[in-house]
């Protein structure tokens, strides 16, 4: 199969369903992610992004049963942790290198949130750490019932730097649950995690449970117009990071072009015929 060849040495890659990807966390014990793995991940996001198969939805889970990820890695953090307190390198250079990094980081940890794509994101188990970083940038969040939560940064000695703080602020309403989960560092249940808006979804059950039901989802978003997915998961982040009145400005330019589509005829046309619609891939090759 194709989507399999884009696995890597943690990430697994297939299809279950068509235009529906499935991408498993993969490094045993506990999916702590490395350098390389974050950079890995990201990559690989990066490269889904641009290769021409016909991706309408992808999914993210953990292939190990117990967990979907306890975080960073602890070799990671004191190698970051090293680095930072080095006196033998000029303070405003180290500084930059260092900022260097984490600029890199955040952008790959990030990646799903720049996909033309939805990607869904289905947790069970521990969510430590980067595990929260990770599932803020994805579009959507399904959590199994033995789900538990930690944004675990500030028993390392730093605050959280690579995307819980941009993202859980605009995802929740509840800026005190954030600020309190935050500071203290404690394992926080999936009763909660619903409660502040992180998840939209609580599944009864495990891993399996909750990966059956975000590839249903991902088979459903999948069956709808590519160009009207793709377009309303940039619209709304456009409108998360400006204006009301920016943002419709913004979408008017935006649907003057895409309303040009073929798939509203084609939607019409299965509606009137009792059909299901086919839509062409969002991508086209280049003739250039």
């Amino acid at each position: 199969m194709v989507a399999a060849s884009y696995s890597t040495k943690w990430l697994k890659v297939s299809e279950p369903s068509p235009y529906v990807w499935h991408v498993e966390l993969s490094r045993t014990p506990v999916n702590a992610f490395s350098s390389e793995y974050w950079r890995e991940y990201g990559k690989l996001f990066e490269t889904l992004a641009e290769q021409p198969s016909d991706i309408r939805a992808v999914v993210v889970s953990s292939s190990i049963p117990k967990l979907f990820t306890a975080g960073l890695d602890l070799a990671a953090a004191a190698g970051l942790g090293e680095a930072a307190t080095d006196s033998s390198q000029d303070a405003a250079r180290a500084s930059l290198a260092m900022r260097k990094v984490l600029l890199e980081f955040q952008q790959a940890i990030g990646t799903p949130e720049r996909c033309p794509f939805p990607v869904i994101v289905a947790v069970h188990g521990l969510v430590v750490g980067l595990g929260v970083d990770l599932i803020s940038a994805c579009d959507i969040r399904y959590a199994a019932s033995n789900t538990t939560f930690s944004i675990k940064e500030v028993d390392i000695g730093l605050a959280p730097d690579v995307g819980t703080l941009a993202y859980l602020p605009k995802i929740t309403g509840n800026q005190s649950l954030v600020r309190e989960l935050t500071y203290t560092g404690r394992n926080f249940s999936v009763a909660e995690a619903d409660k502040l808006g992180l998840v939209s979804r609580v599944v009864e059950g495990g891993r399996d449970e909750v990966v059956t039901a975000a590839l249903n989802l991902a088979k459903v978003i999948a069956s709808k117009s590519p160009v009207a997915v793709s377009g309303a998961k940039h619209l709304i982040t456009h409108s998360r990071d400006h204006t009301v009145a920016e943002n419709l400005l913004y979408t008017g330019a935006w649907n003057g072009a895409a309303l040009m589509t073929e798939d509203i005829v084609n939607n019409l046309k299965a509606m009137k015929a009792k059909q299901s619609p086919k839509f062409a891939p969002l991508k086209v090759t280049s003739k250039l």
